[in-house]
């Protein structure tokens, strides 16, 4: 082991104490000559890392997986998961969870590299990932921390030197990623699966303590976990939609038991209002199209919970009812964190019955127009309804004297619903065509200013600047569909 102190690493290994089973330990294969792309002070800062020892020849050698830092213990965590409704065995393909960062609050996270070479659950793939999809997890992490959002984060981003091989030969990079944990939905999948019940028992007391301690003492605590996820799903998925973000591939291994966002692979976020919008080039029939997204979480949330029923009851019957109660409130509980999300987004401070009714007709609106979401919100919350596509027709002019009337009726004054508005319409998101031009410029020309200009205008989406204005234009018109990839 090599020492790097000085640099901030204080790691404890808890996952590491687990049953065998759960993972394998795994070094990273060294890269030619790493480089660092960039680094995220503020994150680094919060975890107690010196930024300057970061970005030293022995910080980046850490971040690129060429030296393991003193504490670490290096593992790929084995995991399984519905992949477009197919369950299979999968595992850390091409990451390795290094440690768990204690920072100086006490709180725990996962560092996690991405793309430092093989490991046992490689499946024929190298293990390694191409600078491009790399930085794009790290923009849209960014963004939807600052959006509000639960999400992993990105501490850095550093080059390998080294081509990867997909369709064409591309610039090598790892991401350091940073979690409260990688425990996913398919950690519980592969254990009910390959493990004993001991195990499972092992697994699920191990997400509790680190995730739902307030649970511990509870007469059943796992279907208390249970209950637990649920529900913070059901805020997540909202989050999602209230901002427009199609995360595109939401298998069971996709899915946090921490209730993050993970797995920045073929999202992006909706430009026009469309339910039926679909971005990721592998989902062929829309599965994971943005009005699917709440059925999916709640078809994930029942296939974790097939895993945790040999611990509800050691009645087989019994333990089903029970789970089946658990997450049968996932769709009131979507819903109502959708409607007070929507609420805030018009303005709407307390709570009358036709308010659904006044949300969807606006979206109603929105998608037989074509109309932006993000820039309809925004018009909407500085009163000018002249910004948007519906201005003039008959039917948003209905709407928009509803809506006012509905907000005259609240006894607050209007400046606080206005600033409601300000702090849950963001002004900007990262638009498709911006992801792009940031990633064509660092990839093809390794520039990286586009991509800093754009994280800038990113930082602080509910500030609303003129420095923002850039950001808010729509992409030039296109025949062709706006297309992602996983970038595997």
């Amino acid at each position: 082991m090599t020492k790097f102190n000085e640099t901030g690493w204080n790691f404890d290994n808890s996952y590491a104490q687990l049953p065998k089973s759960f993972f394998t330990s795994h070094s990273p294969t060294p890269v030619r000559s790493p480089k660092l792309v960039i680094l995220n002070h503020p994150l680094a800062t919060s975890l107690g890392l010196n930024v300057q020892e970061l970005q030293s020849k022995d910080g980046v050698a850490v971040l690129a997986g060429n030296r393991i830092p003193e504490g670490a213990m290096p593992l790929a965590q084995a995991y399984a998961g519905h992949q477009f409704g197919h369950f299979t065995m999968l595992g850390d393909g091409r990451a390795l969870l290094i440690g768990e960062q204690i920072t100086p609050n006490g709180d725990r996270f996962d560092i996690q590299l991405k793309g430092p070479g093989r490991t046992p659950y490689s499946r024929g793939g190298d293990g390694r990932a191409a600078l491009g999809p790399m930085l794009r997890e790290y923009i849209i992490s960014e963004a939807m921390q600052a959006l509000g959002i639960p999400t992993t984060r990105s501490l850095a981003v550093v080059t390998t030197g080294e081509a990867v091989i997909r369709e064409t030969e591309l610039p090598g990079a790892i991401l350091t990623r940073v979690a409260s944990s990688h425990l996913r939905f398919g950690t519980f999948q592969y254990i009910a699966n390959w493990g004993t019940v001991k195990e499972l028992r092992v697994l699920a007391d191990y997400a509790i303590n680190r995730h739902y301690p307030e649970v511990e003492a509870d007469e059943n605590r796992y279907l208390s976990l249970l209950k637990e996820v649920t529900k913070r799903h059901a805020k997540l998925i909202a989050k999602w939609q209230l901002v427009g973000f199609i995360h595109g591939v939401m298998n069971t291994d996709n899915m946090t038991i921490s209730g993050e966002t993970i797995d920045y692979g073929p999202c992006a976020f909706m430009d026009h209002y469309d339910p039926a919008t679909v971005f990721s080039s592998i989902d062929l029939h829309g599965r994971y199209a943005y009005g699917n997204q709440p059925k999916i979480g709640g078809w994930n949330l029942a296939r974790f919970a097939e895993t945790l029923l040999p611990l509800l009851h050691e009645n087989e019957e019994q333990a089903v009812n029970l789970a089946q109660d658990a997450i049968s409130v996932f769709p009131e509980l979507y819903h109502r964190n959708w409607l007070s999300g929507m609420r805030a987004k018009l303005g709407i401070l307390n709570e009358e019955e036709q308010d659904e009714s006044l949300m969807e007709e606006l979206l109603q609106m929105m998608q037989e127009h074509r109309a932006d979401y993000t820039n309809t919100f925004r018009a909407l919350t500085f009163d000018t309804p002249e910004d948007t596509v519906l201005f003039g027709t008959p039917e948003f002019t209905k709407w928009h004297e509803l809506w006012q009337t509905r907000l005259d009726r609240q006894q607050e004054p209007k400046e606080s619903s206005q600033q409601l508005m300000r702090n849950s319409n963001p002004a900007v998101i990262p638009r498709n065509h911006r992801v792009e031009e940031a990633l064509e410029a660092a990839v093809e020309r390794e520039d990286y200013s586009v991509m800093e200009k754009l994280l800038n205008a990113l930082s602080n989406p509910y500030v609303h600047s003129p420095e923002q204005a850039e950001y808010c234009t729509l992409p030039a018109p296109s025949n062709r569909p706006y297309r992602t990839f996983c970038g595997t």
